[in-house]
């Protein structure tokens, strides 16, 4: 079975977070600086550097807590993710 993360971005240029998933994260960063994707948010800076990633048990938990963080539309949530990663535990212990 292939191996999902839950990944963070972070540019200090434009000081933003952005929330994704893969299989492969470094090939994921790499596209994301070239601006592989070309109506992506991610187009909007080249200095995307990894500031988080957690291992996934499935892509089904990587997609479910994309989307619960992206709903969240909060900062200080991704912060505190950061912080404290167990978080994201407790997240999908509760689904």
């Amino acid at each position: 079975m292939q191996q999902h993360f839950i990944y963070f971005l972070y540019s200090k240029s434009i000081d933003r977070f952005y929330i994704g998933e893969t299989s492969k994260l470094k090939n994921r960063l790499i596209l994301h600086q070239k601006q592989h994707y070309k109506g992506s948010f991610t187009k909007s800076a080249k200095n995307w550097e990894i500031v988080f990633s957690k291992k996934c048990d499935s892509k089904q938990d990587a997609l479910f807590l994309e989307k619960f963080i992206k709903r969240m539309k909060s900062k200080k949530f991704i912060l505190k993710v950061i912080k404290n990663p167990e978080i994201l535990d407790d997240i999908l212990n509760n689904k």
